[in-house]
C-alpha cells in the first residue's frame, strides 16, 4: 500500500481480521464489549456518472465492495438503488449494478422510493461531480446539484418521508441555486451534509488547532481549476478558520485579486506574507513558475463579519491545498498540506464515507452543511467580483452563522468502528 504507513493500512484492514470474513458492505467494532457486525442501513444514489476514478466510483463502490474495492470491509451501508444521468463510453454503473444486482431506474424519484410509494431506503447520496455538463461566464460548471436535491425532496414530499442525503461537494454550484437547497432542506427539516473530501482526508503535517483558539490570522493555498479545486481549498480553509473563538457568523465581503494587485496586498501586510510562505513550504511543487512568475495566480480575499481576514490563494506552482495559521502568544505559525492519497483507491473518500456512513446510522449530519454553504458562497463571490474586475463585493447574503463541530480527520476516526450511536 504506497503511502500509507503500518497504522493506516491496519485501519484499511484486509478480506479476512482476525480470522474472520467479513461480506460486503458490513463494518465491525466493539459493542458491548463483543465484536458484532452492524447491520448495513440502505442508501440510494443518484449520480451524474459512474465511471473509473469518478466520485461515484470512489464513494458507491466502496459499499459495494470495501474500502479498498478489494471485497474486503466496508462501511455498514447497503446501495439499493442508482439513478444515473449520463452513460458515457466508459461507464461502469451498468456493470457494477449487475454485479451486485442494483438496480438502476430511469428517473430520480424511482430510484428514492424504489420504483414504488414510499421511502424504503434510510438515505440519499447525491453525486454530481463529472460528467458532460456546460459551463457559465463566471467558470462554473453546472452540474445538475440543484435539480437532484428538487427531485429528491419532491420524492421525500409526494412520499411524506425524509431521510438524510449527502450532495457531493459545494452546494449549487452558482449562489443562487445553492442557497435555495439549503432553504429547502431547512424548510422541509431534511438532515443534509456536503463538502469536499479533503477537510477530513489525510494530512502532510500534524497542528494543533483547539476549537476557541484565537486564532490571529490564516492563509490558505489551493490549486489548478478556481471552481472546481477552489472549493476544495475553501473548505479546508473554513474547517481551520471556524475553529476561532466566538465563530461562526459569516463573511462580510468578498473580492478577486490577480496580478500586481494581488501582491501589493501581500506586500502591503494585508496578507500575511510569513504565512503564506508557511502553507507554501508544506505542499508538494508543480515543477512551474514560482508565486510570482505565475501570471494565473489569484487570490480570493474576504472578512468576516467579526473583523477575521479570510486569505486563500489559487496558485499553478504548487499540486495540492495547504492552510497556515498564526495562533495568538505563538512565535511562527503551523501548517499543513491536505494529501490526496491515489492508493488504496483515493482512501481520503472512505473518511468522507465514515462521516456519511454516521449520519446515515443517525439522522444527524457529523457536521454543519452552513460550513458548505459558506464556502460555496465565498467562492460564488469572488468569481462574480473576478467577472466585475476586481471589485469588491459586499456580501450580506453571506451572514451564515454556525456552530462549528469538533469532527476527526484520517486517519480517525476508525474505519472498521461502527457508526456512532
Amino acid at each position: 500500500m504506497p503511502g500509507l504507513s503500518r497504522r493506516d493500512a491496519l485501519k484499511f484492514g484486509s478480506a479476512v481480521v482476525a480470522g474472520t470474513t467479513f461480506p460486503y458492505g458490513a463494518t465491525t467494532g466493539a459493542i458491548d464489549g463483543k465484536a458484532d457486525p452492524v447491520k448495513p442501513r440502505s442508501v440510494a444514489a443518484v449520480v451524474t456518472v459512474y465511471r473509473h476514478n469518478s466520485h461515484a466510483d470512489v464513494i458507491l463502490t466502496k459499499i459495494l465492495e470495501g474500502w479498498k474495492h478489494d471485497g474486503g470491509p466496508g462501511p455498514a451501508l447497503k446501495l439499493a438503488s442508482l439513478y444515473v444521468d449520463q452513460f458515457p463510453k466508459d461507464d461502469i454503473a451498468r456493470t457494477m449494478c449487475k454485479k451486485h444486482d442494483v438496480p438502476i431506474f430511469d428517473s430520480i424519484e424511482k430510484a428514492v422510493t424504489g420504483g414504488g410509494r414510499t421511502i424504503p431506503v434510510d438515505g440519499v447520496l447525491s453525486i454530481g461531480e463529472h460528467g458532460d455538463y456546460p459551463s457559465n461566464k463566471l467558470g462554473q460548471q453546472l452540474y445538475p446539484r440543484q435539480r437532484f436535491f428538487k427531485e429528491i425532496t419532491d420524492a421525500f414530499e409526494k412520499c411524506g418521508r425524509v431521510v438524510p442525503v449527502f450532495n457531493d461537494k459545494h452546494l449549487g454550484p452558482p449562489w443562487g441555486e445553492a442557497k435555495w437547497m439549503y432553504d429547502r432542506a431547512v424548510k422541509m427539516k431534511v438532515p443534509i451534509m456536503a463538502g469536499s473530501s479533503l477537510p477530513v482526508g489525510f494530512r502532510s503535517h500534524k497542528i494543533e488547532v483547539p476549537m476557541g483558539s484565537e486564532i490571529e490570522s490564516a492563509v490558505g493555498i489551493g490549486y489548478s481549476g478556481l471552481d472546481v479545486y477552489g472549493f476544495h481549498a475553501l473548505d479546508c480553509y473554513q474547517s481551520f478558520v471556524e475553529r476561532r473563538r466566538n465563530a461562526e457568523k459569516g463573511v462580510k465581503w468578498v473580492q478577486f485579486l490577480q496580478g500586481p494587485a494581488m501582491w501589493k496586498a501581500v506586500d502591503d501586510g494585508v496578507v500575511a506574507k510569513d504565512l503564506l510562505e508557511a502553507a507554501y513550504d508544506v505542499v508538494p511543487k508543480s515543477g512551474k513558475k514560482g508565486m510570482r512568475e505565475d501570471e494565473k495566480a489569484a487570490l480570493f480575499l474576504f472578512e468576516y463579519t467579526d473583523g477575521f481576514r479570510g486569505a486563500q490563494f489559487m496558485l499553478n506552482s504548487v499540486s495540492r491545498s495547504a492552510v497556515a495559521v498564526k495562533l495568538k502568544g505563538a512565535t511562527l505559525p503551523v501548517a499543513t498540506g491536505f494529501e490526496e492519497r491515489a492508493e488504496p483507491r483515493y482512501p481520503h473518500f472512505a473518511y468522507l464515507l465514515k462521516a456519511i456512513e454516521a449520519m446515515i446510522h443517525t439522522g444527524r449530519p457529523s457536521y454543519p452543511v452552513e460550513r458548505t454553504l459558506l464556502s460555496s458562497g465565498i467562492l460564488d463571490r469572488a468569481l462574480t467580483s473576478r467577472s466585475q474586475d476586481g471589485k469588491k463585493l459586499d456580501t450580506p447574503e453571506l451572514a451564515i452563522a454556525y456552530k462549528p463541530v469538533d469532527y476527526p480527520y484520517a486517519p480517525e476516526p476508525d474505519l472498521l468502528a461502527p457508526p456512532t450511536k
